[in-house]
């Protein structure tokens, strides 16, 4: 039996509890298909492990093949793993975003690249191993032959994502998991992926493995999912999708049976300011919904068009008060010193981010991500082409990677600046805040004004 070992290799610092952390649920996925097709599959995921560690673990289950999975935040780990274990098994695999947006990057170290969706094509290079035909015929892969780089024929998007079976979450450390949220946040969290794809074209977003086409598992699948993860004693659940939201009949769906099989257990999940109305969002109240995350992005309504954002201020707010009027927390989420913005408009966001009732508030710098038309529009300004853990020690972790109009320090001088507004109105009370949140706004507008 052909034995295959998928690796996420992002290891977590053990002293960092300021950053959301979820189980590597895609490998999840592609381990429950070809279990099911009678593969012996192992998961190594490296959230909690060290280095040695994983290589042993990785090297004791003496893989056919490996599976390193690449984003742009782990892509440096990544390539040292290849490296490490290019001789410890006979087809070493990358895949993930950046491999599909760029598979001639990875071809030096890895044997093959797996475009795309992940499932069947892992399935086809075991078939292709085990039967020594060669990568030819198998769709949706990039390898070298004779030294030129060879791209097969794409392969379609995998419609019926039921047939995917759930994945055995016993393979992924789920100790280690609820002792590190109860720990960090006071209560336990895993995810779920309950869609692929998103049709929305947001100038900064990357989505070459599920694509633009919005695809959906039905309500009683996911439900059955969240019931798995309830057994396992988990407090809460993550939707994972790029927008939980994105269909309104979809969302009143899921609602509807998770109520109806009384499952207990409170959720939360990314959404557009323009999916959520107060009919939407009391349901989504009634049936365990926790907390909802928007990526309003920005305060500017010219900033939000150069995002192709599809959304106005005015639409953030209201989506902001009415998930607040239903009882449900919201989380929002900014970008500060994008292409094109000025004084001006950044003073807008931190202004306008911090003045609404927001339960979580974060800003973020732009992160040009290959792939991307924002990645496209800096790339000749880069200072750094891969986003690296900041030291857990600093106060401000986000790094600007590329040039800019706006020097760094300037830029955490506002990203502080909203954060202290932020925390000022959600504590002082609004008597208390109009006599030392608004001269404090004033004066640091002055200041962001003439620093460099």
């Amino acid at each position: 039996m052909t034995t295959v070992t998928l690796v996420y290799p992002y290891f977590h610092p053990s002293n960092d509890n300021s950053i959301f952390r979820f189980p590597p649920l895609g490998l999840g996925y592609i381990a429950a298909f070809l279990k099911s097709r009678d593969v012996s599959v192992e998961l190594v995921d490296c959230t909690f492990m060290s280095l040695p560690s994983a290589l042993e673990k990785i090297r004791r289950s003496h893989p056919r093949i490996i599976g390193i999975q690449v984003m742009f935040s782990i892509k440096e780990k990544a390539l040292e793993l290849a490296k490490l274990l290019r001789g410890d098994c006979e087809l070493l695999v990358a895949g993930g975003p950046l491999p599909t947006s760029n598979p001639e990057d990875f071809l030096s170290s890895f044997d093959v690249v797996a475009i795309g969706e992940g499932e069947e094509t892992m399935l086809e290079l075991i078939q292709a191993l085990q039967d020594g035909n060669g990568l030819a015929k198998v769709k949706g892969v990039a390898f070298k032959e004779k030294g030129k780089t060879v791209v097969n024929p794409p392969r379609g998007y995998i419609k019926n994502l039921d047939g995917i079976p759930l994945p055995d979450r016993d393979m992924f450390d789920n100790q280690a998991y609820k002792s590190y949220y109860s720990k960090n946040f006071g209560y336990t969290t895993t995810s779920v992926i309950t869609s692929r794809g998103c049709p929305f074209q947001c100038d900064f977003c990357s989505r070459p493995v599920f694509g633009n086409g919005f695809r959906s598992r039905t309500a009683p699948n996911i439900a059955e999912e969240v019931e798995t993860v309830l057994r396992l004693g988990y407090e809460r659940v993550w939707f994972a999708d790029d927008c939980f939201t994105i269909s309104r009949k979809r969302l009143l769906n899921i609602c509807d049976e998770l109520l109806r099989r009384h499952i207990n257990i409170g959720w939360e999940c990314l959404s557009r300011v323009d999916t959520v109305d107060l009919e939407v969002a009391e349901k989504m109240k009634k049936a365990g919904c926790v907390r909802v995350f928007f990526g309003i992005e920005s305060g500017n309504d010219a900033i939000l068009e150069i995002m192709k954002k599809q959304v106005t201020i005015k639409q953030a707010r209201n989506a902001v008060y009415t998930c607040k009027k239903a009882g449900i927390q919201v989380g929002a989420f900014f970008i500060l010193g994008y292409p094109g913005e000025t004084d001006r408009t950044i003073l807008d966001t931190v202004n306008f981010a911090s003045s609404l009732p927001l339960d979580y508030l974060s800003f973020t710098f732009p992160y040009p991500i290959p792939g991307t038309p924002l990645f496209e529009r800096v790339k000749g300004s880069m200072i750094s082409e891969e986003w690296k853990e900041p030291d857990s020690r600093r106060l401000i972790k986000h790094r600007l990677l590329f040039h800019a109009p706006f020097s760094e320090s300037k830029l955490k001088f506002a990203l502080f600046k909203g954060m202290t507004q932020h925390y000022l109105g959600k504590y002082l009370g609004k008597r208390i805040y109009s006599l030392v949140g608004k001269p404090y706004t004033n004066l640091t507008d002055d200041i962001y004004r003439i620093l460099n």
